[in-house]
């Protein structure tokens, strides 16, 4: 078990983990770790190349500006949404970058941020590389990474694609889910109770509480600020924020609508895939393309469920964590490897388990679950239109949110099942790997060519 809930769980900027948060944290340690071997002071020109998806659909989800931001020494965590403007209009107009706030060099932005869109490096489809050289042109440093999805980086030689080579030092290590079932039997425990003992043991658990609350705070405040902010989202399809004007109407007198609670769910899931969209602050769970689903179950939870609480929401995040941590480790959370099932799919099985723990359902129905919420996203494609996280990816956190809380009820209801969790992570596996590139987030095909531009 090498990933704590908190990587899972990223505080960041749209419109995209893999495209955006990953770049900007590759693009800063790159330059972090010139800083630290001294050689900084003899950087005047960085040169940054994308490759694979990033190249293809980099300008659609913003990888240029997560670039540019990165090696300004900016952190997806700390940056505000609304300065991001300024900071970039200063770069380009003034042609001049300050590697991480300090070092002064030219910027020519064609010349030195290059998108290599029929090229592919060989660890992953996101690839980058850095190259940094000194005034008389001779290279200093150079080095590849990849973003291998949720916001997650590897560097090229002697990192593993996982958190880290090292297991962390928890008590009740697991790398299944049948080892996870069988470790939470044999101590009595729920899942969400496993989880919080493995986080402890990293630090406080006062700490571990107060930062899952914050992570839930910043979910809760991305449906909000998504339920305010009216007008076109950025990238040139024109496209309209619709959760605004679906709130209003909602407020709209006919409560005695039966379909009330799922029109909820529907507009919570595409305010946060709108702010996603327009660049705004979400979590990644365990994506930004997916970043509404998760927030969209658990607001479900807290206004629809009666007796619901902080604690249940805790138990929904321990939960959900410990199901993309599977995922994580034994397959994929990236769309540009697996298409939309290992994004939307994930974040749906997440949610499924994590609604069974808040409602203190049983381990076995958590995981009976989380794999409902998978097995019917299996084969689904990353084919967005222009490269953006617009569409389908708003409409398709909204459904899959539905299809979560069908999942948890349904496994409440049934009791015993057939397909196990494990084996729905590995089919999901094998199915994104036999998937053809051009459904995997290179905006090559599928609604990306069928559907025009507007």
């Amino acid at each position: 078990m090498r990933t704590s809930v908190f990587d899972l769980f990223k505080i960041g900027i749209g419109p995209s983990s893999s495209h955006t948060v990953g770049p900007m944290r590759a693009s800063r340690r790159f330059v972090a770790e010139l800083e630290s071997a001294g050689k900084l002071e003899r950087v005047a020109r960085v040169l940054s190349e994308l490759f694979g998806s990033l190249a293809l659909t980099g300008i659609g989800h913003g990888t240029d500006r997560a670039v540019l931001l990165g090696l300004s020494g900016e952190k997806p965590e700390e940056v505000d949404p609304e300065a991001i403007p300024a900071l970039l209009e200063h770069i380009r107009s003034q042609h001049i970058l300050r590697l991480l706030g300090m070092r002064a060099i030219e910027f020519d932005e064609p010349r030195d941020l290059l998108f290599h869109c029929d090229e592919r490096l060989a660890g992953h489809p996101n690839g980058m590389r850095f190259s940094a050289f000194d005034a008389a042109g001779q290279l200093i440093e150079s080095a590849v990474f990849y973003s291998i999805g949720g916001g997650f980086i590897v560097k090229e030689h002697g990192e593993a694609a996982a958190s880290g080579e090292t297991a962390l030092p928890v008590p009740h290590p697991f790398s299944s889910g049948a080892e996870m079932l069988a470790r939470a039997e044999r101590l009595n425990l729920p899942i969400w109770k496993l989880m919080l003992e493995n986080e402890s043991s990293l630090r406080p658990e006062a700490e571990v509480r107060s930062r899952l609350l914050e992570i839930w705070s910043v979910m809760n405040s991305s449906i909000d600020r998504g339920l305010r902010i009216e007008g076109i989202l950025p990238g040139g399809l024109n496209v309209r924020r619709r959760a605004p004007r679906l709130w209003r109407k909602l407020q709209s007198p006919g409560a005695d609508d039966p379909f009330r609670a799922m029109d909820r769910v529907n507009i919570f899931a595409m305010a946060v895939n709108e702010e996603n969209a327009a660049g705004g602050r979400v979590v990644t769970a365990p994506t930004n393309g997916a970043a509404g689903l998760v927030p969209a179950v658990g607001r479900y939870y807290r206004e629809f469920v009666a007796g619901a609480s902080d604690e249940g929401l805790l138990r929904y995040l321990l939960t959900a964590g410990a199901i993309g941590i599977l995922y994580k480790e034994n397959a994929s959370i990236s769309g540009a490897e697996v298409g939309c099932q290992g994004e939307v799919g994930v974040a749906c099985s997440m949610a499924a388990a994590g609604l069974v723990g808040a409602l203190g359902g049983s381990n076995s129905e958590a995981e009976h679950a989380a794999e409902i919420g998978m097995e019917h996203h299996l084969g689904m494609t990353c084919d967005p239109i222009g490269g953006l996280v617009q569409i389908p990816c708003i409409e398709r956190n909204a459904f899959g949110a539905v299809k979560a809380i069908n999942a948890a009820r349904m496994a409440m209801q049934e009791g015993e099942h057939k397909v196990s969790l494990d084996q729905v992570i590995e089919t999901m596996y094998q199915t994104g790997l036999d998937m053809q590139a051009r459904y995997k987030e290179t905006a090559l095909a599928g609604l990306a060519v069928n559907v025009k531009e507007c």
